[in-house]
């Protein structure tokens, strides 16, 4: 087949997810592009890992792996890319299943030689059965899925996003891996933003790479009902503003808030005002999605000034991490 050979990462933590990685897997062997090799990288949990390697024990293209670095999905992601055989390495959230032609839409865009990085669309999957009338599609970055506001078809971005995204393996040896320090780490806190870094990191090593997300490459994330609540909402983006601010700290606010300056100018707004339009319509939760932006920009605000604090009285509290291997 031609093209690149793609190596897929799924990064595992818990056995309550159990049902759904065994879901995530299925859905990568089902592509009508097959990956080169699924790579499970367990973070430091030793009955998952134990688990895992029982049930792939014959399965010659799936590889069980024990995160070697910290606690955390960057590490976990590092460990994946450094065993990966793959010209290209995809990720795929382990809560998430691929679109049949998931890997074939990120083959066809690396035919350019200057593409670096391709990602797709993530499609949420509510627990309840629908979207709560309250959630506004502009920030489905809550649920880690794409929101209203990206732009449609095959197009250009400043990053991928993280759960559903593929690198050519070169673009870790220009740039070096995740960083360790920005993402989620395995405490209570959903942070995030380590894609975000690692792009823009990406783009200063290559000046002339090209990032793309294909809204073909479509994956479907479950989202889970304890996360469908507006206390979630509210956690998620206050620790968005935090991760953020590590970000600016890394590669500066030029490029670390460039299109976030775009989204809370053009993007919220309109959110807003369709909010309140459909309440004056007497259209359900208009009035909610109004103030759930509102509330979800003042908290994300808030977080991102207490982390740009923390930052200046921390130093860098990030580390990026080398990436050897490549070998399987």
């Amino acid at each position: 087949m031609s093209g690149p050979d793609i190596s897929v990462v799924i990064c595992v933590y818990t056995e309550d997810r159990w049902e759904d990685i065994l879901a995530a897997v299925d859905s990568v062997r089902a592509q009508s592009r097959p990956a080169l090799e699924t790579l499970l990288v367990v973070d430091h949990n030793a009955a998952l890992l134990d688990r895992l390697t029982k049930e792939y024990k014959e399965a010659g293209q799936v590889r069980v792996l024990a995160n070697a670095g910290p606690r955390g999905l960057s590490a976990g992601r590092n460990t994946g890319i450094a065993a990966a055989r793959g010209d290209v390495i995809a990720f795929l959230d382990d809560d998430a299943v691929a679109e049949r032609d998931w890997l074939r839409h990120f083959a066809e865009g690396y035919a350019d030689p200057r593409v670096m990085a391709v990602g797709g669309r993530t499609e949420p999957v509510w627990a309840s059965g629908r979207r709560p009338a309250w959630f506004p599609e502009e920030f489905d970055w809550i649920v880690g899925c794409t929101y209203k506001g990206l732009p449609a078809g095959l197009v250009k971005v400043r990053n991928v996003l993280g759960g559903n995204a593929s690198f050519r393996r070169t673009a870790f040896d220009a740039a070096g891996g995740f960083a360790t320090g920005i993402g989620r780490d395995g405490d209570k806190r959903p942070l995030g933003c380590e894609e975000t870094e690692l792009c823009i990191r990406l783009t200063r090593a290559r000046p002339d790479a090209i990032l793309l997300i294909d809204d073909r490459a479509v994956i479907h994330h479950r989202v889970p009902e304890a996360r469908e609540h507006f206390g979630y909402f509210r956690t998620r983006a206050y620790a968005e503003g935090l991760s953020k601010a590590l970000v600016a700290r890394s590669v500066g606010t030029d490029k670390g808030l460039e299109s976030e300056r775009r989204y809370a100018t053009r993007v919220l707004p309109a959110g807003v005002a369709r909010g309140l339009r459909d309440f004056l319509l007497a259209r359900p939760g208009g009035a909610g999605r109004a103030g759930a932006i509102v509330a979800g920009v003042l908290t994300a605000a808030g977080g991102y000034a207490m982390g740009s604090v923390r930052a200046r009285r921390a130093g860098t509290v990030f580390t990026v991490a080398e990436i050897e291997g490549g070998s399987g």
